[in-house]
């Protein structure tokens, strides 16, 4: 009879790692969880995700501005001239980024615009510090106001969401507009 084969150090300490993730991370399980096959999953891909559940979990919420030492301010834009506020809107953008924060669909809004969105909306906004590599968050950009929906519609959508919104709605959509301010902002590694 021959013997089974002896599963390699890498091998134990990936299940072992997998027992105490599991663990953590059971007094955070809802019924949601159970919508994921972990059986299809190889047992590292399966720590991983658990891993960033539970940093998820665990994660402080803490207004964006407080991400950074010393915390992010901007100074109001109606105290900045046009190329004042390009220069301190970039720095901003890229000192987001380092936080791995992304700004989406911001093409139809003016830097001042895109400027007092940051400071209004996204630097005192609560989010989830989520201290992992690979974790980005993103800030739809397109919802900054009262009719946010109709943004996204207008500038970014594709034909098929519009045609779904379409059916959704029983009416058409707003007219399809070219965003008038494209940049080339930094994105999270696809």
């Amino acid at each position: 009879m021959p013997l089974a084969p002896h599963p390699d150090s890498e091998e134990v300490d990936c299940l072992l790692r997998n027992a105490e993730l599991r663990d953590a991370i059971e007094p955070y399980l809802d019924e949601a969880i159970w919508e994921i096959d972990f059986r299809s999953l190889p047992t590292a891909a399966e720590n991983r995700f658990l891993e960033s559940m539970l940093a998820w979990e665990l994660a402080p919420l803490v207004p964006v501005a407080r991400w950074f030492d010393p915390p992010l301010a901007m100074q109001p834009a109606c105290t900045l001239d046009d190329e004042q506020v390009r220069e301190r809107l970039w720095e901003t953008i890229d000192r987001l980024y380092e936080k791995r924060i992304v700004l989406d669909f911001t093409d139809h809004l003016p830097d001042r615009e895109l400027y007092a969105v940051i400071r209004r909306d996204i630097l005192p906004a609560l989010l989830k510090q989520v201290d992992l590599p690979d974790n980005y968050t993103h800030w739809d950009c397109s919802c900054t106001g009262d009719d946010d929906r109709t943004v996204w519609l207008m500038y970014y959508a594709s034909d098929d969401e519009r045609e779904e919104w379409r059916l959704e709605e029983g009416r058409e959509p707003p007219p399809r507009l070219v965003p008038r301010y494209p940049r080339a902002m930094p994105a999270a590694p696809a």
